[in-house]
């Protein structure tokens, strides 16, 4: 099983601006779609973004869309989120996963550690 590993997780103020990465290894990260999760306090997983194998092909949850931006570089193997205007309800630990079904069917049940963002006011 390819792992997947977040990092860039930070506190951050709101209105503020952050980028998370998501590395794994060749070849399955690049012949798979790839999404970005959250899980907030109190709240279940959800998926925020979803990037086909070419970048023209991506799905933005609605309470990102405008701010979040998700690319991914093939020649690193990594997937980012990058994160603008950040309100407070984008706190939470977030996660990567492959796609098995568009746009927020993940390949896989085992989760890794996610990386946490913290907005504060």
């Amino acid at each position: 099983q390819v792992q997947l590993v977040e990092s860039g997780g930070a506190l951050v103020q709101t209105g503020g601006s952050l980028s998370l990465s998501c590395a794994g290894s060749a070849p399955a990260f690049n012949l798979n779609v790839l999404g970005w999760f959250r899980q907030s306090p109190g709240k279940g997983r959800e998926i925020v973004a979803t990037i086909g194998l070419g970048e023209a092909s991506t799905y933005y949850a609605d309470s990102v869309k405008g701010r979040f931006f998700i690319t991914r570089v093939s020649a690193k193997n990594t997937m980012y989120l990058h994160m603008n205007d950040l309100k407070s309800e984008d706190t939470g630990v977030y996660f990567c996963n492959f796609i098995s079904r568009w746009p927020d069917t993940p390949m896989s049940q085992t989760w890794g550690q996610g990386t946490e963002v913290t907005v504060s006011p």
